[in-house]
C-alpha cells in the first residue's frame, strides 16, 4: 500500500550554519501536508489497523497525532474520533474537524485524554486505537525519515530532535540502525516543564512529571514512551533542556530565515543551534529534524511570544544519562 507520508527535502540552511559556525542539514517535515512528522508513523499505524479489519479509529492527542490519524482515516475511508485534551487550541481542533473526524474534550492534559479514550476503544470490537508515541507500528513509521537521509546523504555527525513522547526518537533510532548508522549520536531536545525524557533518563527509571507546564504543549507527554529509555542503553542519547523563550525565539528567527512557521515543540530542536549548545559542539555535519507541527499560525505565534516573559538569564541545561558509555 501506498505510504500516506511525503518524501520531504533535506536543506542545506544558510542561517543555522552561519549561527552555528559549522554545517547545519534539515530534514524539512513541515512540508508534509499534515504540517509535521506524525503522518509517516501515524499513517503506517492506520493502514496497518485498516488492513486487520478496523472500521473506526480513535486517537488521543494534543494536535498533531491526532490531525494525522483524521487525515489517514480521511483517506483511507474510515471513521475517526479524537480525544483531545483542555490545552488543545481551536485552530488544531478545527483542523482535525476538517479531516471529517470528531473530537471530544476530555481532561487538562493528553494523559487524561489517552486513558479515556483507550477505554472506550478497548470496548469496541471494530475500533483500532492509535497511540500517539508508544507503538512500534509508529516507530517503524518513523523511522523512514532516516531512510530518506541515508538515500541523498550525507551521513550525519549527530542528529538533532525534539521529544515529546518519544515516538520520533523511537523511530530515528529504528532508521539509524537500519541503516547501519549506529555510531550517529542524537540529541533530544525538550522545553522545561515538559522534560518527562530528561528526568527518567537522570533517574534511571521512567519518571512521570506531575503535570506539564510548558508552552510547548505538543512535548506534553507527563511520562515518555519506555522504549525511549531502553534505547538510551545501547545507543548515545544525549538529553538536553531548553526554555520556553528560547524555543519561542528560535520559532521566531527560524520563520525569518527560511519563511515557515513551526510550533515551540519543533523550536526546542531549532534553538539548540541558535544557541550553540554545547553537545553540537564538533558534530559536522550536524541534522536537525525539523519536525514541523501543524499547530501555529501568525496570531498563535505572537500570543506565545507575549506570553513568554524575556529573561536574560534563560540557558540550556543538560542532564547526562549515568551510563556515560550509552550517552555522552
Amino acid at each position: 500500500m501506498k505510504p500516506l507520508h511525503t518524501v520531504t527535502p533535506l536543506w542545506e540552511s544558510r542561517a543555522l550554519t552561519a549561527a552555528l559556525g559549522a554545517p547545519v542539514l534539515l530534514k524539512m517535515e513541515p512540508l508534509q501536508l499534515t504540517g509535521c512528522f506524525k503522518i509517516r508513523g501515524i499513517g503506517y499505524a492506520c493502514q496497518a489497523r485498516r488492513k486487520a479489519g478496523a472500521i473506526r479509529l480513535v486517537s488521543s492527542s494534543g494536535g498533531n497525532a491526532g490531525y494525522a490519524v483524521a487525515y489517514a482515516g480521511r483517506k483511507l475511508g474510515i471513521d475517526v474520533t479524537v480525544f483531545v485534551p483542555k490545552s488543545t487550541s481551536s485552530w488544531m481542533r478545527e483542523l482535525i474537524r476538517g479531516e471529517g473526524a470528531t473530537v471530544v474534550e476530555h481532561g487538562v492534559s493528553w494523559d487524561d485524554a489517552h486513558a479515556h479514550a483507550s477505554e472506550l476503544a478497548s470496548q469496541d470490537n471494530e475500533a483500532a486505537y492509535i497511540h500517539p508515541f508508544e507503538d512500534p507500528q509508529v516507530w517503524s513509521g518513523h523511522a523512514s525519515i532516516v531512510e530518506e537521509i541515508e538515500a541523498t546523504g550525507p551521513k550525519p555527525g549527530a542528529i538533532v530532535l525534539s521529544v515529546g513522547g518519544g515516538g520520533l526518537l523511537c523511530g530515528v533510532m529504528e532508521g539509524l540502525h537500519r541503516v547501519n548508522w549506529t555510531d550517529v549520536p542524537v540529541v533530544a531536545v525538550e522545553t522545561e516543564g515538559a522534560a518527562s525524557f530528561a528526568a527518567s533518563v537522570a533517574a534511571g527509571h521512567l519518571v512521570t512529571l506531575d503535570k506539564i507546564t510548558s508552552i510547548a504543549t505538543s512535548l506534553g507527554a507527563r511520562t515518555v514512551a519506555s522504549e525511549a529509555l531502553l534505547w538510551t542503553r545501547r545507543h548515545s542519547i544525549i538529553p538536553w533542556t531548553v526554555s520556553d523563550r528560547a524555543a519561542i525565539d528560535a520559532c521566531m528567527r527560524f520563520a525569518t530565515d527560511h519563511r515557515i512557521l513551526v510550533e515551540p515543540a519543533c523550536g526546542a530542536a531549532l534553538s539548540t543551534v541558535y544557541d550553540q549548545a554545547e553537545p553540537l559542539v564538533g558534530r559536522e555535519p550536524l541534522l536537525v529534524i525539523v519536525c514541523g507541527g501543524a499547530g501555529v499560525n501568525i496570531p498563535l505565534l505572537k500570543e506565545w511570544d507575549s506570553q513568554v516573559p524575556r529573561d536574560t538569564n534563560d540557558s540550556a541545561q543538560s542532564f547526562p544519562h549515568r551510563n556515560s558509555a550509552c550517552c555522552e
